[in-house]
């Protein structure tokens, strides 16, 4: 596979070639009044689906799109910095993916500053995917992006049942077309994501 700097674009499009090992990372970015209170979330999973990381900061007074950007680049810092050479990056921002795509030209010169960086990081990685997603397949990455300006902007996170549970990982044997849990009981109305191991 040609590599970022033998291809001359931006990132390697070529996710038919998926590395055995990467990381997947889901990012948002906001800003309340646009510009306004700002903040980014992003939630990192290893290829198998387990979480491994959620980072989210107040960014002070920003644009969305300064937030979408500090989002990308926050999920290609952790990605280089814990030795991993691989990300395939979500975002629910058609204008990000398409800028980091080269479909769209970056004319806003604050956003120049932004993309010159994750071009920087995306080079450093031997291979690099975005997709764009609708905000539903974005949750939980958007509501850590919002618990960062609720925080910057003084608000107390209040227990609501948009809050996510803290993640736990539990075994299980299927036994007549039924999941027995080996290790705990699963609270009532829990949701479940299942991921076979052989």
């Amino acid at each position: 596979m040609p590599s970022i700097r033998e291809t001359g674009k931006l990132f390697s499009e070529s996710p038919t070639k998926m590395p055995a090992h990467y990381l997947i990372a889901h990012s948002d970015g906001g800003a309340r009044g646009n510009p306004g209170p700002a903040g980014y979330g992003v939630v990192i999973h290893d290829e198998g689906g387990r979480k491994i990381a959620a980072l989210s900061q107040y960014l002070g007074h920003q644009t969305n799109n300064f937030a979408e950007y500090q989002g990308l680049i926050a999920a290609l810092e952790y990605t280089i910095q814990h030795g991993h050479k691989a990300l395939k990056l979500i975002s629910d921002s058609e204008l990000l993916v398409r800028q980091v795509k080269g479909i769209y030209k970056v004319k806003n010169p604050a956003l120049r500053d932004l993309h010159a960086r994750a071009k920087q990081l995306i080079a450093q990685l031997d291979w690099f995917s975005i997709e764009h997603a609708l905000r539903e397949h974005n949750r939980e990455a958007d509501r850590l992006a919002n618990a960062a300006m609720d925080k910057g902007m003084g608000r107390v996170e209040r227990e609501s049942p948009s809050v996510a549970p803290q993640e736990q990982e539990y075994e299980g044997v299927v036994a007549n077309g039924v999941v027995k849990i080996l290790n705990g009981t699963l609270p009532e109305g829990a949701r479940v994501q299942m991921r076979l191991k052989k």
